[in-house]
Formats: C-alpha cells, structure tokens, sequence
C-alpha cells in the first residue's frame, strides 16, 4: 500500500513509560502536528506520573487493553525495553497503527524479518528512530565531511568511554531489563549503545564491506559483565576506513544531564580534520564541534549540543513526515536492518577470532 498522509494532527499514542519517554515526549509537547490520546505501561505509578503531561490521554496496562477500547489511534511511540521490541512492533502493526519504535530494532534478524513482515501486510508504516542523525554537532560535521571543506576522507575515528559516576538517575527496572539482553549476548556498549554509532558510519559514509572485532569483557560481579574493553574496525564500500574505540572507566566523574559517557567523532581529510568533542556528556568544556583544515582552526561554540534536543528533532522529523510523506525516515525499517546487520557482523567477527565479516552475509 501507498502511505497517505494526513491532512489532520495524527491521533498518537506512547507506549512504555521508563526513563527514556523524558526525552521521547518532547517532539509531542506543544507540536500541532500530533494529538496525544492514550498512555501505555504495566505501571500504574508511571501511568499516574505520565499523565499529567496529557490530563486529556486516557491510560492503560497494556497493548491489548487500548486496542479493546476502541479509541482511535493513528501511530504508537514505542518506548518498550529492547527484548520487547518484535512481539510489540508486531503486535502494535496487526492494530493498524503506524510505529515510531525506539532502538536498537531488535536482537535477531529472524525477529526484523517478523517485523518487516507484519508493516507489510498491515500496511503501515515502521520507522526505528536514531537521535544522533538530528544532533546539530554531527548533522554540521556530514555537511563538512560531504561539502568537500577537509578533501577527500582519509577516515575516521570514534571513542566512547562509559562511567558510572554521574548523569540522571535510571531505575533498576531499567537495568533488569539491559541484564537480559546482555543474557542474549547483547551488550550495553556495543549493541544498544553502540546502535547510535553504528548509524551514525552509516549515515556518514555508507553501506560497510568488511567489519572486524574484537569484544571485551568488564565483570562487575556474578551476572553483571558489560562488553568493554572493545575495538571495531571496518571499511565502507567507498574505501573509507573507520575505529571504534570503547572503553568504561566505571570511578570516572562525567559531567551530565543524561547518561555519563564521553563520545567523540574524528574524521580526517587530505586537507585537515574535523572533530565532535562530546554528546551526552561534557567531559571538556571544549566546543562542540572543531574544523582545522587548510592550516586554519574553526570552533564552533553555540550549536545545540543538547542531546535532548536531538530526540525533539528526530521525533518532530517523524510526526512532519506523517503529514507530508517526503524525505528520508531516519531510519526507515529497512535501513534498520542494515544497522542491525552491521551490528551482526561485529559479534561474528569476535566470535571468529577478529576475521572480517561482510554485513551483508548475515542471515537469520
């Protein structure tokens, strides 16, 4: 079927309630593009707590229950722990309603054909939303990088480090649920967080031919093992050689409102180079994004570096895109895949001693 926009504010609905809906919700807050009417979460005190930022929205326990109700939906925003995505996508499509899911897409890809299968025959619409596509700093350094200002791409370099000390505060329910994944071989650092980077070698530079890895362990205690020290190299179809450097400092303090991690992005040219300083934290009162190229140095201080304001935008994207149909979705689920293959890759790789794994090869 042919998506038709609407001509009206969408009828929307959140689904899942936790720490991350703060963000999600501020593309719906005073958008005339959308119409908040229902709120979802086994929670009754989330239930509560959410409500008062839609007095009008009624609330329910469950996916089944809104469904019964009969109130009209016309797109869900997913919220729901990542081991929940598929059987909730899925679920969420057989209703009719459009999905706006959070990542990563899911842990298989057995479970994204699934997904893939079920906005097909429902006619609907799957988008998984990436954030860091729409954080200013990273949107200026692609237009450098394709603006041709640093030459042609030497590659580039990215580095995480995770802390513990510092940001918000994020409920134990929360971890539990990161605690299963981690049970699926799905690690906090290279996989859910590592989504966001992945996307964003995607979207700088294209479909990956070749990724190697080597996947580290960090033990806390009995069941607590986060995948750090690790070190991901690969090499884009245009030749463009990339690192990912991930490392976890856990008594590290990291200045945040949000998660405590220092991220960065270098990309080199044959004229200079260009670099992102931070995203979710401020480890450096640096600028948010530097350009040195042709012997001179450019620093750019009043971008929104405000990783919160990355989730406005991409969710703003979606709820325009509902109105018009046009553009790129950022990711549409297809292009989903891709980064769910690319993150594939990386743990075949490890699993086979640091080989290069194409993407592309990965099969349910």
């Amino acid at each position: 079927m042919t998506f038709v926009p609407y001509s009206r504010p969408v009828r929307a609905a959140f689904v899942g309630l936790g720490r991350i809906y703060d963000l999600n919700m501020l593309a719906y807050a005073g958008n005339p593009d959308v119409e908040v009417v229902a709120l979802v979460d086994p929670s009754s005190e989330r239930r509560e707590q959410r409500q008062r930022d839609w007095p009008e929205a009624a609330t329910f326990p469950s996916i089944e229950k809104l469904a019964a109700s009969g109130i009209e939906i016309d797109c869900v925003e997913m919220l729901l722990p990542s081991p929940l995505h598929a059987d909730g996508v899925v679920e969420l499509l057989e209703q009719g309603w459009h999905v706006n899911a959070q990542k990563p897409m899911c842990h298989e890809l057995g479970e994204a054909e699934r997904m893939l299968a079920a906005a097909e025959a429902s006619g609907c619409e799957l988008r998984v939303m990436e954030n860091y596509l729409f954080y200013e700093p990273l949107q200026r350094l692609k237009a450098v990088v394709d603006g041709g200002e640093l030459g042609p791409v030497a590659g580039y370099h990215m580095k995480s480090v995770g802390s513990g000390v510092g940001g918000w505060d994020v409920p134990w329910s929360s971890f539990e649920w990161q605690l299963k994944a981690i049970e699926q071989g799905r690690g906090i650092l290279v996989f859910d967080d590592g989504w966001h980077k992945l996307s964003t070698a995607l979207w700088l530079f294209g479909p990956v031919r070749e990724v190697r890895a080597w996947i580290g362990t960090y033990t806390f205690g009995p069941g607590i093992a986060l995948d750090a020290p690790s070190t991901i190299i690969w090499e884009h179809e245009n030749g463009v050689r990339g690192i990912w450097d991930i490392l976890l400092s856990p008594d590290m303090v990291l200045q945040s409102d949000y998660y405590p991690s220092d991220e960065r992005w270098e990309v080199t040219g044959n004229h200079g180079f260009a670099r992102v300083n931070y995203c979710t934290a401020h480890a450096l009162r640096q600028p948010s994004l530097e350009i040195y190229s042709q012997g001179e140095v450019r620093s750019f201080h009043t971008l929104d570096d405000d990783w919160a304001s990355s989730f406005r935008a991409s969710g703003r994207h979606w709820l325009r895109w509902l109105q018009t149909g046009e553009g790129p979705m950022l990711w549409s689920a297809e292009e989903a895949v891709d980064v769910l293959k690319f993150a594939l890759a990386c743990y075949e790789s490890h699993a086979r001693g640091g080989v290069g794994v194409d993407p592309a090869t990965m099969r349910a």
